[in-house]
């Protein structure tokens, strides 16, 4: 538990302010002369402090999130500015503190976090050794650097005598350096950057002494807890509130009831009492029946789209689709369904907020600080620079979760009472009010010549839009019912395909948007958006066409690799060649025709594959027919991330991805009635338990003469896939929607009759 007095929450005019950091280093002296405003990202003074005892505090917006990313990020600082990674302090982030560099999302926590802190370390060096140079009486190019020492001509000087306090007031000319660029140091002197250096999170973690935001208290707090529904109905409907009955929990002492449009919360001075004056707590809402319902959700994408209510967009087209299938020796096709999915933290979303009259400070878990303080303006009626937001860890995310809508929920209470309250979710608030990852359903058909080169691709995908997490307008659940106006919602993210993967010289991918209000619910990105349903579908359409060619599943795919350069992810085919046979040796692959030898018996065991961009997968698995339970047994990974800054981090990356992808294979769908979801636990909601998660064997490509590309979600996508092409080798029998659940199993073993 992490306890604050009232002298360090008052510092500063009635928020808490830094006082402290991550892993425990004290940073006195800013956060009282900090705005709320990001630093220019083009002064050198905006990331580096030097310190007297001759350490660095580099001051990165990155966020942790349980993923080794500011582990990273040190050992890039450390590197370029000749320190030992001991020596490099990381502030916690806090609004007006770190420049703005970006959410902590989509896999660029390193891969665009990493040139800025490079630039600024690097830049960093070049200064102090030209203010070194000056005192030593020694050119800059003769001087070498240790551990923050600066030696030449038989003389040295700490950083510390350099600049301790005092500041660099440099501008520099360049706000991201990739590896090797100058000034930044050649990868070929790398002592840090590539080496296993240890998180220094973990320690804390597994001993149980880390401060995750759950254990934050404040002086004078209160504990709040939202009131809704257990569980969402249509996007769009919100939770009208016809009555409340405030009698009903009035034998609760100190309870408050906070209301703000259809925004029900009650707020007490003890956690336990909030909890049940949630509970006990009785309100009527409107309930509307504009559901479809689980299974027929899919079914209303296709009536929408004959009654001509859909958005069509051609996402990608090349060559005449028709011929080539005409021209086709073989054609497969396949209509494939992918279920709405939770993110589901462990831990539900927590928050504590302080509103005041023209002022707010906010603790929270986020992707994004400064985007977190921008949608709060939209709620509190407060302008940006009067707005704190302050990051700590929490239980993950995967994506647009709870997260915000939990700082809301804390903002809006804390408003209304006048005091700090802490807000936290209970499980049906997270799990039943999530922003999901979109169901969708596709059509494809594919042909292959006679020689198995793959002559046209036709996809035809059904779904409705990922309403973003930025912009303006309510994109979370507490500002929507408190009256915020709904954000525009997106359109396209719809859509499947193989061509940036494969040469293919016909090609088309069509998305259709259904409309997303009252009839769907809310979305917004979950781990690597779009990705396994897309790589579900399409790497399995690939599969079927190897199947149909007589060929080896990663033969067909050597001999189909597109080998072009792929300018938007400096992609290309020699490399995923090079992923391909890394992985078919890692796993002892034995090439031959998916499904060519299945066995008789109730347990049945297979082999898929399944690969996008650098990233490659084989997945083994045992099927049992009766029951139709599957089993991923075993994962073989190979990933070319460019420069792996730290190889251990990258490992527990993919191992998350592997069992948390598993996991969305064969067990994970949202469930809903038609007024609203009913998976709102983990009976309902389940996820893979220890005992079903697949061991998982690794191997990293590093490629030090390329920049770091991501690793947070690249391998997860293609997860699904693996496991569904395992499952053909198996069987010989393809299962085209996920998850791949026993019913599911056994439903499409009975229709082949092979049950």
């Amino acid at each position: 538990m992490r306890e604050f007095s009232r002298k360090t929450f008052l510092k500063g005019g009635g928020a808490l302010v830094v006082g402290f950091s991550v892993g425990g280093v004290g940073f006195s002296g800013v956060a009282s002369a900090a705005g709320t405003a990001a630093p220019p990202l083009n002064q050198l003074d905006s990331w580096l402090i030097v310190h007297a005892d001759n350490t660095v505090t580099v001051l990165g917006e990155k966020l942790e999130y349980g993923q080794g990313t500011t582990t990273g990020l040190r050992q890039i600082a450390a590197e370029e500015l000749g320190l030992s990674f001991d020596q490099v302090r990381w502030l916690r982030p806090q609004t007006g503190i770190q420049p703005n560099q970006g959410g902590t999302y989509g896999s660029n926590g390193t891969s665009s976090g990493g040139p800025q802190i490079r630039a600024a370390a690097a830049y960093g060096a070049q200064a102090l050794l030209g203010l070194a140079s000056t005192q030593l009486g020694v050119p800059a190019g003769s001087l070498t650097v240790d551990k923050g020492v600066v030696s030449g001509g038989g003389k040295s000087v700490k950083y510390s005598d350099l600049l301790a306090g005092k500041l660099f007031n440099v501008t520099m000319p360049n706000t991201t350096l990739n590896p090797g660029a100058a000034p930044a140091k050649s990868p070929g002197n790398y002592t840090i950057v590539g080496t296993r250096v240890p998180r220094w999170d973990i320690p804390d973690k597994v001993t149980g002494k880390f401060t995750y935001m759950h254990n934050v208290r404040v002086p004078g707090m209160l504990h709040g807890r939202v009131v809704r529904p257990h569980g969402q109905p249509a996007y769009g409907a919100g939770a009208p509130i016809i009555s409340i009955d405030q009698s009903s929990i009035g034998h609760i002492p100190g309870v408050q009831i906070v209301r703000k449009g259809d925004f029900l919360g009650v707020v007490a001075p003890h956690e336990y009492d909030a909890i049940q004056a949630a509970a006990q707590l009785k309100v009527k809402w409107q309930e509307t029946p504009t559901l479809p319902g689980s299974g027929d959700i899919w079914s209303q994408m296709r009536a929408q789209d004959a009654a001509g209510l859909t958005t069509n967009s051609v996402r990608a087209l090349t060559g005449d689709v028709g011929s080539g299938l005409a021209s086709a020796a073989k054609v497969v096709s396949g209509t494939f369904q992918v279920s709405y999915q939770t993110h589901g933290p462990i831990g539900p979303s927590c928050a504590i907020a302080d509103v005041r009259p023209g002022s707010a400070m906010v603790l929270c878990s986020t992707q994004d600080i400064y985007t977190t303080q921008t949608r709060l303006t939209l709620l509190l009626g407060l302008t940006a620079d009067q707005i704190t937001v302050q990051y700590w860890d929490g239980s993950g995310t995967f994506g647009a979760s709870g997260y915000q809508d939990a700082a809301d929920a804390a903002a809006l209470m804390s408003q209304a009472v006048g005091k700090p309250v802490r807000c936290q979710f209970m499980r049906w608030d997270e799990t039943g009010w999530d922003t999901y990852g979109p169901a969708i359903t596709a059509d494809v058909r594919a042909g292959i010549d006679s020689k198995g080169n793959i002559v046209a691709y036709d996809s035809i995908a059904f779904g409705h839009p990922q309403v973003p997490y930025s912009g303006t307008g309510a994109h979370e659940t507490s500002a929507e019912l408190a009256g915020v106006a709904r954000g525009t919602i997106g359109t396209g993210n719809v859509g499947t395909d193989a061509g940036t993967r494969y040469t293919i010289p016909n090609f088309r991918v069509i998305g259709k948007s259904v409309p997303s209000l009252n009839g769907y619910l809310m979305t917004s990105f979950l781990r690597r958006p779009n990705g396994p349903q897309n790589m579900f579908i399409s790497e399995q359409m690939i599969d079927d066409l190897a199947h149909a060619a007589g060929m080896d599943p990663i033969a067909f795919r050597l001999q189909n690799l597109n080998a072009s350069l792929n300018s938007t992810t400096t992609q290309t085919g020699a490399r995923t060649v090079t992923v391909l046979n890394a992985l078919a040796q890692l796993a002892k692959w034995q090439p031959k025709v998916a499904a060519s030898q299945v066995a008789k018996g109730d347990v049945l065991t297979g082999r898929g594959v399944a690969i996008t961009g650098q990233q490659g997968l084989i997945a083994d698995v045992e099927v049992n027919r009766k029951t139709g339970k599957m089993r991923v047994t075993h994962m073989y990974v190979v990933q070319e991330p460019g420069l792996a800054v730290n190889p251990a981090s990258i490992e527990n990356q993919i191992v998350g991805n592997m069992v948390m992808g598993a996991s969305r294979a064969v067990v994970e769908a949202v469930k809903f009635s038609k007024i609203r979801v009913t998976s709102t636990d983990w009976v309902s909601y389940p996820i893979l338990r220890f005992k079903d998660s697949p061991n998982v064997t690794i191997q990293v490509i590093s490629r030090p003469d390329q920049p770091p590309s991501g690793v947070g979600e690249a391998t997860h996508e293609t997860v699904p896939a693996a496991i569904a092409n395992a499952f053909f080798d198996a069987t010989g029998v393809r299962i085209r929607e996920y998850p791949m659940t026993p019913g599911a199993i056994r439903g499409v073993l009975k229709a082949a009759g092979v049950a």
